[in-house]
């Protein structure tokens, strides 16, 4: 009987006690892994955490609230204004609608949130009002007649100057009303052919209150993670820790916990990104399907552009750096509920513009030798920074919006995306009234929060469910899923108070 030896044999004697190749594994080899060497590095085992916390949810916790909802999409109403204003177009500055009466003629454009009245406006006979015209002429008068979006005024001083015809940005604020003694309410047509008034009732009746109808939509996120049974009983060589403070040398923990990680940040994202379909691209297709459901939520920043105001500054990209960008938010905040304390989430450049607008306030900042209110000494740190200051009646804490500022979110984007960039959002503070359609009552919400389907059989708020066979196996598949959805959306209410920085 013959005997062959391998040709790989490792039995060559070594002349010294050295550890070589020819007498050991050497896993440096093509045959093997490379963990043998006769000189082993020094492992360090611990993942490196080179960026730091990388979630950036949170944002909408400190803002806002989460509530359950049952239905597709969520209603709310807002109530509109209390006073009537409303922009015009002077016709005839000479005469009235009947041509022998003295008064100008104003048709009634948009009211002051630019919406169209149309006819349904609250101007009736009898009322005193305040014309305004944009080359700075004023007058008050009496309204005299009312046909649809047309109205006739008659300036009780006959020698005010009256607006020129043809301009188009008048403005017309009622202040109150005068009717003579014993008089009734007035009928649209005002004046009687001899020059007395009519007696019957006006014929637009009392003014109801307007109210304002909004809507939103909960879209479906999901996401999941797999791994082989093979790879989950397999340990690492390198130690992990993930962002839920959750370690070990099991690497598909590691993945897992990213996936988890990064889903609960597209949760946040996906509020705050999300904008409505127009029902005509294939996402209509892709996700509403054939039977025209409507796609897409709208997010926070989608209502502001919408709704609220917008500001790219007074002298540039980065207009923080004087408070004249701050008075003008005043001024249109004064135009809105006026809410004292905002919140303000900006990226680390308008942050420090507003810390060195606010040291320059001081007459010794220049100088260094104090900053803000701090009692500063050569034997302490200075603090350079601000976390809110006070303008006239309102009061704004900043905050760093790490979204904004993080190059794998927003501020990748904002690198590039030139004066479209977002530079940051203010917010208000406290709640509001509104009036919910699904409850059929008036509640106090915050501004901001965020809706999600729940009932008492399925809680889609943020599910989490495991299949597969590792584990406790509910399938044949030689693998483990880790299966998240969430269904949610955005409500924001009173977006007029609200102000995104660009």
């Amino acid at each position: 009987m013959a005997i062959t030896a391998g040709d790989n044999l490792n039995s060559v004697a070594a002349p010294q006690k050295q550890a070589l190749n020819t007498n050991y594994l050497d896993l440096s080899s093509a045959d093997n892994a490379g963990w043998g060497q006769q000189y082993v590095p020094d492992l360090m085992e611990k993942e490196a955490e080179v960026f730091g916390n990388r979630t950036i949810s949170g944002f909408l916790a400190q803002v806002g609230a989460e509530e359950s909802m049952t239905a597709d999409q969520v209603v709310w109403s807002e109530q509109g204004r209390l006073h009537l204003a409303y922009t015009c177009s002077m016709i005839d500055a000479d005469q009235g609608m009947g041509g022998d009466n003295p008064g100008c003629e104003i048709e009634i454009l948009l009211d002051m949130d630019g919406q169209d009245p149309g006819s349904n406006h609250g101007v009736r006979v009898n009322d005193t009002v305040i014309v305004a015209g944009g080359t700075g002429q004023t007058f008050k008068g009496l309204v005299t007649q009312v046909s649809g979006t047309n109205i006739e005024v008659a300036p009780y001083d006959a020698a005010d100057s009256v607006i020129a015809d043809g301009t188009n940005n008048c403005t017309i604020l009622v202040y109150g009303s005068e009717f003579g003694k014993g008089r009734s309410y007035m009928t649209s047509a005002g004046y009687d052919t001899d020059g007395t008034y009519g007696t019957a009732t006006d014929s637009r009746g009392a003014n109801e209150p307007k109210f304002k109808t909004f809507t939103n939509k909960p879209i479906i996120l999901k996401d999941y993670y797999e791994v082989s049974g093979s790879d989950a009983s397999r340990i690492g060589w390198v130690e992990i820790t993930s962002e839920e403070g959750a370690s070990g040398y099991l690497w598909y923990l590691k993945a897992e916990a990213d996936t988890r990680a990064r889903f609960n940040d597209y949760l946040e994202m996906s509020m705050i990104e999300g904008v409505k379909g127009s029902g005509s691209t294939d996402v209509d297709l892709m996700v509403g399907g054939t039977n025209g459901d409507p796609v897409g939520t709208e997010g926070l920043f989608a209502a502001i552009e919408d709704r609220g105001n917008l500001t790219s500054g007074v002298t540039g990209v980065n207009a923080a750096t004087d408070l004249a960008e701050f008075d003008a938010i005043l001024a249109e905040f004064d135009k809105q509920g006026a809410i004292e304390e905002n919140m303000m989430f900006v990226n680390r450049a308008t942050s420090l513009a507003m810390d060195d607008m606010l040291a320059s306030m001081n007459s010794y900042g220049a100088g260094g030798t104090s900053y803000g209110v701090f009692d500063n000494s050569e034997d302490m740190a200075l603090n350079l920074g601000f976390s809110g200051f006070r303008r006239g009646s309102y009061d704004f804490y900043k905050s760093d919006f790490r979204y904004l500022n993080d190059f794998a979110t927003r501020g990748g984007i904002n690198a590039v995306a030139g004066a479209s960039a977002i530079r940051g959002v203010v917010i208000p503070a406290g709640t509001s009234t509104v009036y919910d359609q699904q409850l059929g009552k008036n509640l106090k919400r915050p501004f901001l929060h965020v809706r999600y389907r729940a009932s008492q059989t399925d809680d889609r708020k943020m599910k989490t469910w495991v299949t597969g066979s590792v584990g406790a196996a509910t399938s044949a598949l030689d693998a483990m899923q880790i299966h998240m959805l969430s269904e949610r959306c955005l409500v924001v209410q009173g977006a007029n108070n609200f102000m995104l920085m660009k």
